[in-house]
């Protein structure tokens, strides 16, 4: 049974997907989610769901290896779920293949630091685009730059609004993620 750490900053909504999805699989299940924000509605969720979930700060991240340490001994694989610290080369070193992102557009469009989130489907927005998407791809050490693994489309209207985007966006990352996440865990054991 492998053993997925979650990182995010954020409410969690896909963590909390995940982590529903795997309740009751046979190759893998969540047994913690990390963040970096204290007030993040993650937490609740897991509290919720009864996953245990830890606080830490950007020292045990960058600096002292305290979530290096953590990770080797908790996690076979890392999934990024709306986390937005970019991952220190320490850990992608220590977890090749093995640490998973989605990002809110298809890639290599609208990557990049600072573009998460509603920064994302207001770029979209603004330059017209008739389709955006998500991309799950592997983490390497720069912001959305890891191999692809996944991407799935939308189409997109001159009526939509950022807000719009957002939503139709939710909508994969829901349907995708998690079976794409099985995926790589039975195809690489």
């Amino acid at each position: 049974m492998k053993r997925i750490v979650i990182l995010a900053s954020g409410s969690g909504s896909n963590a909390e997907n995940i982590i529903k999805y795997f309740q009751n699989s046979k190759i893998a299940n969540v047994t913690h989610v990390l963040s970096n924000n204290e007030h993040a509605k993650v937490f609740d969720r897991c509290e919720r769901l009864q996953i245990d979930a830890s606080l830490f700060d950007k020292e045990a991240f960058t600096e002292d290896d305290t979530v290096l340490s953590f990770l080797q001994v908790e996690a076979d694989i890392i999934i990024l779920a709306g986390f937005l610290w970019r991952i220190p080369a320490n850990i992608v070193a220590a977890f090749p293949n093995k640490i998973i992102n989605i990002h809110p557009a298809l890639l290599p469009k609208y990557g990049g630091k600072g573009m998460y989130g509603m920064n994302v489907h207001k770029a979209v927005k603004q330059n017209n685009e008739t389709q955006t998407g998500i991309t799950i791809h592997y983490v390497n050490e720069n912001y959305d730059e890891g191999t692809i693994i996944f991407q799935a489309k939308t189409t997109l209207f001159p009526s939509d609004s950022a807000e719009d985007i957002a939503a139709k966006i939710h909508l994969l990352e829901q349907e995708h993620f998690p079976r794409v996440i099985e995926e790589v865990i039975s195809k690489n054991g």
